[in-house]
């Protein structure tokens, strides 16, 4: 697993001017309400990743996500043999990481930085303690989180067909 704490990342937490701002109307953020949305950026930590860092490997634990804020990370698979398969690319207001959500907590892909990556870093034991005390901030998370997973779900379906089927993927409708 890796470290996503160690000296190589620069972080400084909480209370960035006018991260709220920036990131208010898209993914994650732009799915809550007001006062949600408040609530989680209270908790966040800037952080940054350099080009090819790797931010966490499958099977690891998920003790943390992100919002992307600039940069692209890419979402990959180990295929035994292979190089690791490359199933999407996660661009600025994207949420990184939902397997902190759904038990066990385990990561079920990879995660690369594609570029220099800039992100808001949660603790996701914190957030999931938030969500145990308030039903209805659970809820709006389940709702974004769940859609996420069905997004992802279908990109690496789609991905792995392309790499390795006989003729490719295709469109699925």
């Amino acid at each position: 697993m890796v470290d996503t704490r160690r000296s190589g990342l620069r972080g400084d937490p909480g209370h960035g001017e006018g991260k709220t701002i920036v990131v208010q109307r898209t993914g994650i953020l732009g799915a809550l309400n007001q006062e949600y949305r408040e609530r989680l950026m209270s908790l966040a930590r800037e952080v940054s990743f350099d080009v090819d860092e790797r931010i966490f490997e499958e099977g690891g634990e998920a003790d943390h996500f992100w919002i992307i804020h600039s940069g692209s990370v890419a979402l990959d698979v180990r295929v035994p043999g292979r190089r690791p398969a490359v199933v999407e690319m996660l661009r600025p207001g994207q949420l990184l990481g939902w397997s902190w959500f759904v038990p066990p907590h385990r990561w079920h892909l990879g995660a690369e930085a594609g570029s220099l990556v800039r992100a808001w870093e949660f603790d996701a034991a914190v957030v999931r303690e938030m969500c145990e005390r308030d039903p209805e901030l659970r809820n709006e998370l389940c709702s974004y989180v769940s859609g996420v997973l069905a997004r992802r779900l279908r990109a690496a379906r789609v991905r792995l067909l392309d790499l390795y089927a006989p003729h490719g993927a295709g469109e699925v409708p």
